[in-house]
């Protein structure tokens, strides 16, 4: 059978070559940082990673990684309740739950994994979800999975919200699940108005801070920081794969009671590995420079401020955002990836997104910036924006 289901994936392939959107990966050969080495040799400034505060370069928490690994070697080789518990991983917990003021935290291998295991095990079909429409592909496949009564709204578009939880009154509960910093936009979810929602129509919250947390709000807490609401929220998921240092790990915090059932009944924790005691540590030692200076936030805060306005001054079509993330607007697929491969002739490393990660007719150029770039760093990837703009009559 599989000649035929070759013949049929090879059509596929090529029909993905056909529409611009095949995805190719080059390969780095340094570490993460503002600048990197690819396999070919070149260096180049790196704008598309999650390293919001360049952290996954850093140097202390490299050594507290190393110091673990030769106190307590590579891995746990188990999961948490058999015996993958160390106290590095509730040291971590500890202080996830201590960063954004809440009662207790679990810890994935990925915050997809945290997604995917939250829904169906505090969910039933009694219950509603009720779904931003640009909510990242882990929760929706979590929602899959949930037998709760699906109600998707419109992205961040509270009278559409509104609307959905008045459709939803006849379930028993109902959460409304949404990201913090939407990824492909960079546009914060409305969470004052998604709260004063909540409490008008009885419903619970969860929010995703992935990319959120260590960006938004004065300290990095995310954005239950940026309005002034932590504690009100009663679940937020994220990842210690971004701006918490790169490397793998998820996790889920909130009220101590939905922490337990998570605990006691979530597949991914479950019946996943514990992440290795080396990323616990170097997770503990992260939290704590967070509490300890805000250098990294405030100068990512005025790289993306200076960013995004030398981008608007050149002429280019940009999402409103409150993140580190700035979506250059091109529209068409097979622009957005040529647009990509000309700036890495430039030297300035970015990636074109289109369907389907994003919708069609909505191909962008996703740049991310960190607290590691510099301001030479910015200029230049502004300069090779407007080259390649004006070559490709993207601007004037």
């Amino acid at each position: 059978m599989y000649k035929e289901f070759q013949k049929h994936l090879k059509n596929q392939i090529e029909d993905i070559k056909a529409a611009g959107t095949y995805k190719s990966e080059r390969i780095l050969v340094s570490p993460q940082y503002s600048k990197i080495k690819v396999n070919t040799g070149k260096e180049v400034l790196n704008f598309c990673a999650n390293n919001y505060l360049g952290l996954a370069n850093s140097s202390q928490l490299v050594d507290a990684a190393i110091k673990t690994l030769k106190e307590r070697a590579y891995g746990m080789a188990s999961v948490r309740f058999i015996c993958g518990t160390s106290d590095l991983h509730k040291k971590l917990e500890e202080k996830i739950a201590n960063f954004f003021g809440t009662e207790d935290a679990i810890l994935y291998a990925s915050c997809f994994d945290a997604n995917t295991g939250l829904f169906e095990t505090i969910l039933t079909d009694e219950d509603a979800i009720l779904s931003d429409s640009l909510n990242h592909a882990s929760i929706i496949d979590g929602v899959r999975l949930c037998k709760a009564q699906r109600f998707r709204y419109k992205n961040a578009d509270m009278a559409d919200l509104e609307k959905q939880l008045q459709d939803a009154q006849k379930c028993r509960f109902r959460l409304i699940a949404t990201d913090g910093v939407f990824s492909m936009d960079g546009n914060v979810a409305p969470l004052t108005e998604i709260i004063k929602l909540a409490e008008k129509y009885g419903a619970m919250i969860m929010v995703d801070e992935s990319h959120s947390a260590g960006v938004v709000g004065k300290t990095g807490r995310g954005v239950t920081e940026l309005y002034n609401c932590r504690g009100k929220v009663e679940i937020i998921t994220g990842t210690l794969g971004k701006a918490f240092g790169g490397a793998i790990g998820g996790f889920t915090t909130g009220k101590k009671e939905i922490i337990e059932i998570l605990r006691q009944r979530s597949r991914p924790y479950l019946f996943s590995n514990s992440i290795p005691p080396m990323v616990a540590a170097a997770g503990v030692r992260m939290f704590e420079m967070m509490d300890e200076t805000n250098e990294l936030q405030d100068k990512l805060h005025a790289n993306t401020e200076y960013f995004i306005a030398k981008m608007k001054a050149a002429g280019f079509d940009i999402k409103d955002t409150q993140s580190a993330i700035c979506a250059v607007m091109l529209y068409d697929a097979a622009l957005a990836g040529q647009f990509a491969d000309k700036l890495l002739e430039e030297g300035v490393y970015v990636i074109g997104f289109s369907f389907p990660i994003v919708p069609k007719d909505q191909a962008r150029i996703r740049v991310q910036l960190s607290a590691v770039h510099e301001k030479e760093h910015l200029d230049k990837a502004v300069n090779a924006f407007i080259k390649i703009g004006k070559e490709l009559k993207v601007i004037k």
